[in-house]
């Protein structure tokens, strides 16, 4: 089965075809850099890494460009603000965007650009957009001549009288037409400038992604990403200036990823509605939220809340559940002969794996590659109870690990103790006036697990309730088994 991808070009799937066959090459926008990166932003670069890591899994070499706009209004603005340095201002939340994005399992982009290492790159672009007569200079500003380049709504939809009448609110009067839009911005006093043929001054926003993404891609990218909000004007903007100067097709697929949403509005810094990733991995760890991100279709919105990241928590729970259970059953079990029986589960984990690459080949929908992962899970925990052929539960365990070369959720929280578990027991130990304490963890827990069973025949419910519930606030989780209560690791 091909790959299909929705392209928001032509607002419909598409068979993938790349520009050269086995070789796939992607620009996403990257962040603006001049505060912490929130929720909204994890969601669009964790949904391409998943896409970038699918399109690996099926054998493409990927060429995968992300910038950094460390040179921005905004910046300028904070900086401002703060007296600070602008690019020391950017440089400090471009490095903990990398750090948030490492947490968060997202593969490294293969190139990284910042704007104010491509200044002569934007410069050229900007020159020959005036050369050819779709760009030009006012008072040390450069405009790029909206209305010369007819496909200008191809991408957004938009009506251009329309948008006419909305940009002439605040219109500058020295611009040909309200919908003229800055290539190349004239110094104010005290901003970070560069020198140009038109003087000191700074590239425009939407010129920096056309700069950057032709240097290391070419005139012609196979796939450019970004969120919805992207679509008008940054990425429309990005076609017309670079179609114009190239004279080729920018970008064959188009792809744009819903918004995370608080109350169903959108999560974003101006509405002052949003988490940074750094303060929701301080309740929850990174495996949940990536999981979480990833359990809605990335075109789709996807709602924030507590409940639906402790519902992730859970659902999270079950599949490390059968990856430990497969673990135990293989350092317990013989190999012996594929039975009738065996082969048959063999044939449904396959049936598993196939509806996995299937939900992804029809444009990444991780929602039922996800459904398949925990189908996947059923089926093995079901054969644990009654087979438990090593054989067999290799095959499966190889199945998880590869599904999870895409997902990469099982490698991202480090199944220690938890900080604060041992001294948690030790308090419940002390509270409850226990005994001497055995000196190591297991042994606390050997004792404190009898505690509770003593309470259960008590019928001091309370009492062994509130065992558990302290436990598994320290990320402990007790199971009630067969043979007896086991403890494990969150």
């Amino acid at each position: 089965m091909a790959i299909r991808v929705y392209n928001t070009l032509k607002r419909k799937k598409e068979d993938f075809k790349p520009a050269v066959e086995g070789r796939v090459h992607i620009y996403i926008c990257g962040p603006t850099v001049y505060d912490y990166s929130h929720l909204g932003h994890a969601r669009a670069y964790v949904a391409f890494d998943v896409i970038r890591r699918y399109l690996d899994y099926r054998g493409y070499k990927v060429l995968y460009v992300e910038n950094v706009t460390d040179v921005d209004d905004k910046i300028i603005n904070r900086a401002a603000e703060t007296n600070q340095d602008a690019l020391e201002l950017s440089r400090r939340f471009a490095e903990e965007f990398d750090r948030d994005m490492k947490a968060l399992g997202v593969k490294a982009p293969d190139v990284q650009p910042k704007v104010s290492e491509h200044i002569s790159d934007i410069i050229d672009i900007v020159k020959g957009l005036i050369e050819n007569g779709f760009a030009y200079e006012v008072d040390g500003d450069v405009y790029y001549r909206v209305l010369k380049f007819k496909k200008y709504t191809e991408l957004s939809g938009l009506n251009i009288d329309e948008l006419k009448a909305g940009a002439r609110v605040d219109v500058d009067s020295r611009k040909e037409s309200p919908l003229d839009f800055a290539l190349w911005k004239k110094a104010k006093p005290g901003e970070v400038s560069w020198d140009s043929p038109w003087g000191k001054g700074r590239p425009g926003w939407h010129i920096e992604c056309s700069a950057m993404s032709m240097k290391y891609l070419g005139a012609t990218l196979d796939i450019h990403g970004g969120g919805r909000d992207l679509i008008f004007p940054h990425h429309t903007n990005e076609i017309a200036q670079s179609e114009a100067y190239t004279g080729k097709k920018f970008a064959k697929y188009w792809m744009h990823n819903g918004f995370v949403t608080i109350d169903k509005e959108k999560m974003s810094k101006s509405l002052g509605n949003f988490f940074t990733i750094r303060e929701i991995l301080k309740k929850y760890s990174p495996d949940v939220v990536r999981f979480f991100l990833l359990s809605t279709h990335y075109r789709s919105p996807i709602d924030f809340s507590d409940e639906h990241l402790k519902q992730a928590k859970i659902k999270l729970e079950r599949l490390y559940n059968t990856l430990e259970a497969i673990d135990s059953a293989l350092k317990i079990k013989k190999p012996r002969n594929l039975s009738e029986e065996d082969k048959k589960i063999i044939t449904q984990i396959e049936v598993h794996r196939k509806k996995f690459t299937d939900s992804m080949d029809d444009d990444f929908n991780t929602t039922e590659a996800i459904a398949a992962l925990f189908e996947l899970a059923r089926t093995i925990n079901k054969y644990i109870e009654t087979g438990k052929n090593p054989k067999v539960l290799q095959i499966g365990l190889d199945v998880f690990q590869e599904i999870d070369k895409v997902f990469n959720l099982f490698q991202l929280q480090e199944r220690e103790i938890p900080k604060g578990a041992d001294k948690a027991v030790e308090e419940m130990l002390k509270e409850l006036k226990a005994a001497k304490m055995p000196e190591t963890f297991e042994g606390k827990m050997e004792k404190l697990i009898t505690m509770r069973e003593e309470a259960r025949k008590a019928k001091d419910f309370e009492t062994s309730d509130k065992i558990r519930a302290r436990l598994s606030e320290a990320g402990i989780v007790l199971e009630d088994q067969a043979e007896g209560v086991k403890w494990k690791l969150r």
